[in-house]
């Protein structure tokens, strides 16, 4: 426990809780949390950590618990969200799938459901549970230019290939809109916008068009997250090329590319945070009670918020110590000399 501590020191949860002794409402008062995953493939962090972080600590409070992965259906996410809701659910913890989660928060507040949008916004949810977007995004701007001045190159004349996540989801908006204000800032200016994507081959596949258009002339690559810069490194490591790239996730995929220079760094976003934050909004509701937010989105949801960390190489070791990353998935024998190097152990 001391280990986790000191590894998220730098976290800050920025949550205002002022719980008052509210008496439950008879429209959501069953002791079941019903919650919806949006997919398997776009990250691991979904199956591996969100389900089993949510899932014990909402049991430990005693309320029930039904989680569900809609795996990039939205159908089967409509499907799930009906199965639930006919059963009982006293609160809905939803990550949105390509806008499926719109329909299904209309439901539940109809039915006087409490709805918490967890790490990306749904429009008409009660509650937003995510880290702050725009600085994730900033942060991903910042690796770039890091990138760029270790290589001394200027920001003003850098070739920068800018990738970004699925404009279906509302989180990558505002990770674009952060990495870019950062950029534009510095003075770089893209030389080739990619279409938007979380599918991460698709996301190679759009890089490697781009690289063609640009006749290999490219300096850095601002990636979404570590699963479509992994796909793009492919691609630079195809063409013999190391330039600086972004990613977000801290992933074991993306640290291991930190560690071997191939990815300026990645953003670390503790899920397990994000999870405790949203489970103590859920269990308040649950318990009747009225949370209260001290930021709001611009449709004025009330947003909790997670501050996330910049992880470059001599950082992965936190992650790691933090419990987030397997040491045995980050450092397999390829890797072995560079987990020495940084003291990943």
């Amino acid at each position: 426990m001391t280990k986790r501590r000191l590894a998220i020191t730098t976290v800050v949860v920025v949550i205002a809780l002022a719980l008052t002794g509210c008496s439950k409402s008879s429209k959501a008062s069953s002791t079941r949390a019903c919650i919806i995953l949006p997919d398997s493939a776009s990250s691991a962090r979904w199956e591996n950590g969100d389900r089993p972080a949510l899932d014990k600590a909402l049991k430990a409070a005693n309320f029930e618990t039904d989680i569900q992965n809609a795996q990039g259906d939205t159908a089967k996410f409509a499907t799930i969200a009906d199965q639930q809701l006919s059963k009982g659910c006293g609160v809905m913890i939803l990550v949105d799938y390509q806008g499926a989660a719109l329909a299904v928060a209309a439901k539940a507040k109809k039915a006087g459901i409490p709805v918490i949008a967890y790490d990306r916004p749904i429009a008409g949810a009660d509650f937003y549970v995510s880290f702050d977007n725009e600085t994730v995004g900033a942060l991903e701007g910042q690796s770039i230019l890091d990138g760029l001045k270790a290589k001394n190159i200027d920001p003003k004349t850098a070739r920068v290939i800018y990738g970004q996540g699925d404009p279906t989801d509302g989180n990558a908006k505002m990770f674009y809109d952060g990495a870019v204000a950062v950029l534009s800032a510095a003075g770089v200016k893209p030389a080739f916008e990619m279409a938007g994507t979380w599918d991460g081959a698709k996301a190679g596949t759009l890089f490697e068009q781009a690289y063609t258009a640009v006749q290999g002339k490219v300096d850095a690559v601002l990636a979404p997250n570590d699963n479509n810069a992994a796909n793009i490194i492919t691609i630079l490591d195809k063409n013999h090329k190391v330039v600086p790239v972004s990613g977000q996730d801290a992933s074991p995929a993306g640290l291991q590319n930190v560690l071997l220079g191939k990815q300026t760094a990645t953003v670390y976003k503790p899920f397990t945070l994000e999870a405790t934050a949203a489970s103590d909004l859920a269990i308040a509701l649950l318990k009747g009670e009225k949370p209260t937010a001290d930021k709001t989105l611009a449709d004025g949801t009330p947003f909790i918020h997670v501050a996330p960390i910049l992880v470059g190489p001599d950082k992965v070791k936190d992650v790691v110590a933090a419990g987030d990353a397997k040491i045995a998935e980050v450092c397999t024998a390829a890797l072995k000399a560079a987990c020495a190097k940084y003291g990943v152990a």
